[in-house]
């Protein structure tokens, strides 16, 4: 599924005030249940969101104070709705995908004071406005000091990767434009790993006509045919047609797209709860579209898109470790013990057969899927409490 280690936080004046809110990106906190409205700015707080046909989208309250905010969403039988985003100034503040009809999920965030609108893409009505007064509290501590080192440790990873990406994507133009199939079959499993751990910060970039992260990585009716592009336009050709003809202008607008990305993400911080709600959403990518093989689905390389987005999940996770712990200790132990089970899983998989460094995904058995799809499970599960624990510190 086109869409997304963790979005960065852009600092942007939410319209309406002069307060400024930190922008959190693909955000997927943990899944929780019951009511409530807004109370004491910081302590944890829950609004119901409801999905139906017959009324769209609606949500318990639509003020609420400053400070750590859950959404616990419902969709009863919206067949055309599945994901429910935050969004200020044309910015996803936070989203939770994958909620089809029958579903149920929630997400985390920590907003200022400022003008927000809840977003049920598909629902009519499809969007309600929400005001928040006031002004997060700062935090200050331990804990707070050592969240705080995580996510700027947790920049740098994502600026690393956002470089990576572009040199990768030039050097599969390259490849293109010299005509030489297999070296650009080569070069497009080697750029695929550096998007996969970034994801989400392409997603956070998604809001009213900007769609970066579709342009970057939409697969095959994921866009109209004439707006396809990207990734997944060059992999069919590659891959499909087994050729490079007329893929030069796909490569050239990747490279511009991915410098794009590089360009958006210079100078953007995060807080706590969107590392925990990026690494949630890499997790949930892998559990929706990459298990199932819908990804890759000329090249077959799957396990390289699963690895990765299990590598920049775990960086996330990593990030916030220190301050976690004196959170939770149990939980982080239960979390860590989880990522390794699911990264030796994974390891079994390598092979020095192919370029890509894994088994293309259809030697996989059906025995081997579901071990695969239980371990991400399992990570899942403890990782989706992490969000609403950090955003209240």
């Amino acid at each position: 599924m086109y869409s997304r280690p963790l979005p960065h936080a852009r600092t942007l004046r939410t319209a309406g005030t002069g307060a400024v809110v930190a922008v959190a990106v693909a955000a997927c906190g943990g899944a929780s249940s019951g009511g409530g409205t807004a109370g004491a700015s910081g302590s944890s707080r829950h609004a119901v969101v409801t999905i139906s046909e017959a009324d769209g989208c609606q949500v318990s309250a639509t003020s609420f104070r400053a400070g750590a905010l859950t959404f616990d969403i419902t969709n009863k039988d919206a067949n055309a709705v599945t994901e429910v985003e935050l969004e200020a100034n044309g910015r996803i503040v936070g989203e939770k995908e994958n909620l089809p009809a029958g579903f149920t999920g929630s997400f985390s965030v920590n907003v200022d004071g400022g003008s927000y609108e809840l977003v049920c893409p598909g629902a009519k009505p499809d969007s309600v406005a929400i005001t928040v007064t006031g002004k997060a509290a700062s935090s200050a501590g331990t804990v707070a000091d050592l969240l705080r080192q995580g996510a700027k440790e947790y920049a740098g990873y994502v600026n690393d990767q956002a470089t990576e990406l572009v040199e990768a994507a030039e050097t599969l133009r390259d490849a293109i434009k010299s005509g030489n199939l297999t070296d650009a079959q080569t070069a497009y499993d080697k750029a695929r790993p550096f998007y996969e751990k970034i994801e989400p910060v392409a997603e956070s970039f998604t809001a009213g006509k900007v769609n970066l992260d579709a342009d970057i990585d939409a697969r095959e009716g994921d866009v109209p045919a004439a707006q396809w592009q990207g990734f997944h336009r060059i992999e069919k050709g590659l891959f499909a047609d087994q050729s490079v003809e007329g893929l030069s202008t796909y490569a050239a607008g990747l490279v511009a797209n991915t410098k794009t990305l590089r360009k958006l993400t210079v100078g953007l911080t995060f807080q706590p709860y969107e590392i925990a709600n990026g690494a949630q959403e890499l997790l949930d990518e892998v559990a929706a579209s990459k298990i199932t093989g819908e990804e890759e689905r000329y090249s077959h390389i799957d396990l390289v898109d699963i690895e990765n987005n299990d590598e920049g999940a775990e960086q996330a996770f990593a990030a916030l470790r220190p301050g976690l712990t004196k959170i939770d200790s149990q939980l982080t132990a239960t979390i860590a013990a989880r990522f390794a089970a699911l990264d030796a899983l994974i390891e079994t998989y390598r092979t020095g057969d192919n370029p890509s460094g894994f088994v293309y995904y259809g030697d996989l058995t059906k025995a081997d899927k579901r071990k695969l799809a239980a371990a991400v499970k399992a990570v899942q599960e403890p990782l989706s409490k992490v969000a609403s624990k950090v955003a209240q510190v």
